[in-house]
């Protein structure tokens, strides 16, 4: 009777979604330079973040799935070690052992550099002999960092410290990790794109939700400038979400504070202070209203429209009198 060892169960188990990679062709050149995978212990989400010199990095190199795991695929990146290694891991194997597999189903494993993280936080990586100097990669508890082709040496040590000596969330921690990159030279070639994904750690999630993060730049000067920004202003749609939700369900009180806080975030965004302003007119907070009604309506008149036809959506009390008031700001 033949007798199979763990690791050949294991890449029995993998063939079939590994067979693509053993058609693949050696690709001509790399396309990423430094990324991050992790998981936040405490709320169990999982994200992954890219820079690069490169246009489009994060369509390429970082995945990820709620409750299952988080992948970066860089160097020769080969896109499909994304999908492949979370379904392995949504079967059940572990980050390492879904890499392990994938791996062996890859005829140019050596210009291959991965990252993996499960859902309890279990990490894996890979750097081929044949990656472009300077490269590294660290693994530690809950994340794993990679690069290569960068600048001067200490990255993957700059990006570890900052992820594991950094405050805030999960998507917070991961943005510090390639600042800090950046910081110790990052790309010899220069930057170009750069891109952030967070999801839940909740299983149950359905394929199109569980998505805390998802932004991308595609091409700037400095993408990771850029990157930062649109965070704090994903951050204040998030709070304008809740703050909708709250209004939806009668909760003015909390749809004020939501608002309110989408709007610090945000200051210049006449968006923010429109819905503010609107949410404390609805809660009978009319005084305190004007004052951004007529910041919104400078910046952008058509609000003065769309104020008008909140009543009949049951966003605004049916009165006449608190209209006319509002239309009466110059």
């Amino acid at each position: 009777m033949k007798i199979f060892t763990h690791y050949s169960l294991l890449l029995i188990a993998a063939l079939p979604l590994c067979a693509a990679l053993a058609e693949t062709r050696k690709p001509l050149r790399p396309v990423s330079t430094y990324s991050i995978v992790a998981r936040d212990p405490d709320t169990g989400e999982l994200g992954a973040a890219v820079q690069s010199h490169w246009f489009s990095v994060g369509s390429i190199v970082i995945w990820a799935e709620p409750g299952v795991g988080a992948v970066a695929t860089q160097s020769f990146a080969e896109p499909s070690y994304g999908p492949l290694g979370l379904q392995l891991m949504r079967t059940g194997k572990t980050a390492s052992q879904a890499l392990t597999a994938l791996l062996a189903a890859d005829e140019h494993e050596e210009v291959r550099q991965v990252g993996m993280v499960d859902a309890l936080g279990r990490v894996a990586n890979h750097t081929g002999r044949n990656s472009i100097a300077e490269y590294c990669n660290i693994t530690g508890e809950n994340f794993a960092v990679q690069a290569n082709m960068m600048w001067k040496p200490g990255v993957c040590a700059a990006m570890a410290n900052a992820f594991q000596n950094g405050s805030g969330d999960l998507a917070e921690r991961l943005m510090l990790a390639l600042e800090a990159a950046q910081g110790k030279g990052g790309d010899v070639r220069g930057k170009q794109s750069a891109a952030l994904l967070v999801v839940s750690g909740d299983i149950s999630q359905p394929a199109w939700g569980g998505r805390e993060f998802e932004l991308r730049i595609e091409d700037h000067a400095t993408p990771l400038q850029e990157l930062r920004r649109l965070l704090t202003m994903a951050r204040a749609y998030r709070l304008m979400n809740a703050g909708d939700e709250y209004m939806t369900n009668g909760d003015m009180e909390r749809a004020v504070t939501a608002y309110s806080g989408a709007e610090a975030l945000v200051p210049d965004s006449h968006e923010m202070v429109f819905w503010h302003a609107a949410t404390l007119a609805a809660a009978g907070e009319v005084d305190q209203s004007l004052p951004l009604f007529k910041k919104a309506f400078a910046a952008w008149p058509l609000w003065r429209e769309l104020v008008q036809r909140l009543p009949a959506a049951g966003l605004m009390p049916d009165d006449p009198d608190l209209m006319e008031k509002i239309l009466a700001i110059e």
